[in-house]
């Protein structure tokens, strides 16, 4: 890295660049072998270039994000002390708040939303460095697993862009797979990181409630929304993990934690590890082919444990509950805008809110005991067992012009959610959970892993993903798939057709 240096044009970078993993690039830039400038020129060609195939970008920071990248290398020229994001372009999900930069919320109704100040966990990644280049595509209010919406469009699977990418961190998983950005953001209420993880094959995690802040969540006190990071690998993963995870005192589910035993991998030896894995929790509906996949898989890891037994637990009425608890969560959410004018909101985000109005306080309590007597339950589980996995989602991505997977197996659907409760089964568990790549269907398109770990064992789950990570890169049928981005540069794609009323350019691109 030269002592002095202009503005970087964005051919002058290396289009290699942005296919380093964070970890790597971070070490680079700490020894002044890369430029966060070069870095940043790099990653916005790479945008430019691929962002029409996929539409996982909604509104794009470059203007600041060109004068902290400047910063961050006289930062770096002058020996100043860095912090573990430093210099680092990374993807915001825009459901967040970022100061200066166009947060729509995928709602038309925030098209022209630019916040004064960020939310308390994109402060906290600035804080460690990380440069806020973009902001990256989500369902409306993110309600629902398909990353569309009237402001921005949709964002397609980069294996196959008339896919679906999942949602509603769909913008963040597409960005990774296509190594537009290092790392990306995401937040999971009943598997909105988990599932666009397992679809565009990437890592996602979401950790236990109170770990990452979420000062603005409105039910304070209910655990079932969280925020965490998205990589292309376990160890960029925690990277970006590490430097969301503070103390806030706006929200009452925030404590105090060891970050230091977060940040740091330990290593683990697979062979001691008691293992229980589903096909369906018992009672999820899941297609076929999947659960074939699931047990093959199975067959192809189960030597790596001292013990590989298939799970026998009841969820009993999981659905029930996780309909209540979050339709709650929607109106309180969404009450004063439904009271204005029900047209201003999306089909799924009425259907909750809906869900919701029609509910007793009999309802709501007996959903939150239920809720109570399952967590005591499955926590027994970790009596004999280091971790469980399943399948992350029940079937491979469908088209995003489907708004939702409204049957399977021949038989109808709950709701425009249902799909998901291989991952929000777990959700009203509060364990944390892991989205691993692990290979692919028989339709060529990526198998996600959900392996969820005991109660409060961010780390140990996370030292244990890395393991299996390392594992999975040597066996044939679980090494992580790749999209073709030759094929994705040629691809034009309508994927703005669903946008009735774009933002203002000055506020998209700030």
């Amino acid at each position: 890295m030269s002592e002095t240096r202009e503005d970087l044009a964005p051919a002058s970078a290396g289009t290699s660049l942005p296919e380093l993993s964070a970890v790597e690039l971070r070490r680079l830039i700490g020894a002044r072998e890369v430029s966060p400038v070069e870095l940043l020129e790099a990653c916005i060609e790479r945008i430019e270039a691929l962002n029409p195939a996929v539409n996982a970008i909604a509104a794009k920071g470059y203007r600041r994000a060109r004068e902290e990248a400047r910063a961050a290398e006289a930062a770096v020229l002058a020996g100043d002390p860095l912090g573990p994001l430093h210099g680092l372009p990374l993807g915001i999900k825009d459901l967040e708040a970022t100061e200066g930069l166009l947060t729509t919320h995928g709602s038309p109704i925030h098209k022209g939303n630019v916040p004064a100040a960020d939310s308390a966990m994109v402060a906290l990644v600035r804080r460690a460095g990380g440069i806020v280049t973009a902001k990256t595509n989500v369902p409306e209010f993110g309600a629902g697993a398909n990353s569309r919406n009237p402001v921005w469009g949709a964002t397609g699977n980069p294996f196959d862009p008339s896919l679906n990418a999942g949602g509603s961190s769909g913008g963040s998983a597409a960005a990774l797979a296509t190594d537009m950005l290092p790392v990306c953001t995401g937040s999971d209420t009943g598997g909105s990181l988990r599932t666009p993880a397992a679809l565009c094959g990437i890592v996602g995690f979401r950790p236990s409630p109170g770990l990452v802040p979420m000062a603005e969540r409105g039910l304070g006190w209910t655990p079932i929304s969280v925020v965490g990071p998205m990589g292309r690998d376990v160890a960029d993963t925690r990277l970006l993990f590490a430097c969301q995870v503070g103390f806030d005192a706006r929200d009452p589910l925030s404590h105090d934690v060891d970050v230091a035993r977060l940040a740091a991998a330990r290593p683990v030896d697979l062979g001691t590890l008691r293992v229980a894995w589903t096909t369906d929790f018992g009672q999820c509906p899941v297609d076929g082919p999947i659960r074939d996949l699931m047990r093959e898989n199975v067959g192809r890891m189960r030597h790596l444990f001292a013990s590989c037994d298939e799970l026998d637990f009841d969820f009993g009425r999981a659905d029930d509950v996780f309909d209540a608890i979050r339709a709650l969560n929607f109106v309180a959410k969404h009450k004063a805008t439904y009271d204005e004018d029900p047209g201003l909101l999306g089909p799924n985000v009425r259907t909750n809110y809906e869900m919701g109005a029609k509910m007793s306080l009999a309802d709501a309590a007996w959903a939150h005991a239920e809720q109570t007597a399952l967590f005591r339950r499955f926590q027994a589980l970790f009596r004999d067992v280091d971790l469980i996995l399943s399948p992350t989602t029940p079937v491979s991505p469908f088209p995003w012009t489907q708004l939702y997977l409204e049957e399977l197996n021949g038989a109808p659907l709950r709701n425009y959610y249902h799909w998901l409760n291989l991952c929000y089964f777990i959700t009203l568990t509060t364990n944390p959970a892991i989205v691993l790549p692990c290979g692919t269907d028989t339709k060529g398109l990526p198998f996600g892993l959900q392996v969820v770990g005991a109660f409060r064992g961010d780390a140990a789950l996370l030292d244990a993903a890395a393991a299996l990570e390392a594992a999975f890169g040597s066996i044939d049928g679980l090494r992580r798939p790749r999209p073709d981005l030759s094929r994705l540069r040629a691809a034009r794609p309508d994927l703005t057709s669903i946008v009735t009323d774009p933002p203002r350019p000055e506020l998209a691109l700030n």
